[in-house]
């Protein structure tokens, strides 16, 4: 059955905002979980801009699920997942002035020194994932460097979707779900596991989650949206029900 790892860093955003100790990401991942998530993602980016070390270090100490570290190929990096020892780490590219990731790895173009960081990694029981664009070159060079696993990028067939009306049955979308579908059965063709992320939501969900042999998708933003509207009223609810009790007056 297809894997669903929620990625929490918008709620460390949020907290990061105002420097203080709310909302906690660790307990949006106990939620997440207890809402049915498999499994949880966290990028630990090397400017800290949302997730925090400790952040990461808390949630391996859980225990009880498959957590996922994005982090950037860097000796600082490899070196703390070798601490915390994830279930899984995926490799991504990172650039300091982007947003959110805008691309997939270049696996092809640095084999060696990727090679060496995935053997680092293994050597320490963890799987290894590399987050590329829907590309067969990338793909060969994931299975010769040893990865365990591929993210295949979804952005692309994201943003055709919402393009195109969110109609999946037009042509550039459909050339977008075939790129996707067809890197699939190739990195599974290499013994690896597939996975597929970025820009996912609610909308244009069904159409991907329907390729066959997609392992585990990771999706973030929207879910952590979605939280936002749909727990605001019994937040609010909650936070009246203790100004009543604050004033000694009796509530439902």
């Amino acid at each position: 059955m297809l894997q669903l790892s929620v990625n929490i860093d918008h709620v460390a955003t949020i907290r990061q905002a105002r420097r203080t100790w709310e909302p906690d990401p660790v307990q949006a991942a106990t939620e997440a979980l207890a809402g049915g998530a498999d499994g949880i993602t966290v990028h630990l980016r090397e400017d800290r801009r949302h997730i925090q070390d400790d952040d990461v270090t808390r949630l391996s100490e859980l225990g009880t699920f498959r957590l996922n570290l994005e982090m950037a190929a860097t000796e600082e990096m490899v070196a703390f997942a070798r601490v915390i020892r994830p279930q899984t780490v995926m490799l991504v590219p990172e650039g300091r002035t982007e947003i959110t990731t805008e691309g997939g790895l270049n696996v092809a173009g640095q084999r060696d020194a990727l090679a060496a960081v995935v053997d680092r990694l293994r050597g320490d029981e963890v799987q290894v994932s590399a987050f590329i664009d829907p590309d067969p070159l990338q793909v060969e060079a994931c299975a010769s460097c040893g990865f365990d696993i591929c993210e295949i990028h979804t952005g692309p067939y994201a943003h055709a979707f919402h393009e195109h009306g969110r109609n999946a049955e037009l042509s550039g979308v459909v050339h977008e779900l075939e790129m996707v579908r067809t890197c699939c059965d190739l990195v599974r063709g290499e013994d690896m596991l597939c996975n597929a992320g970025h820009a996912l939501n609610y909308s244009n969900i069904l159409p991907l989650a329907s390729i066959p042999g997609l392992y585990e998708l990771h999706i973030g933003h929207s879910i952590v949206s979605r939280a936002v509207m749909a727990g605001m009223r019994e937040a609010v609810a909650e936070m009246r029900d203790l100004l009543l009790d604050a004033a000694g007056v009796a509530h439902a």
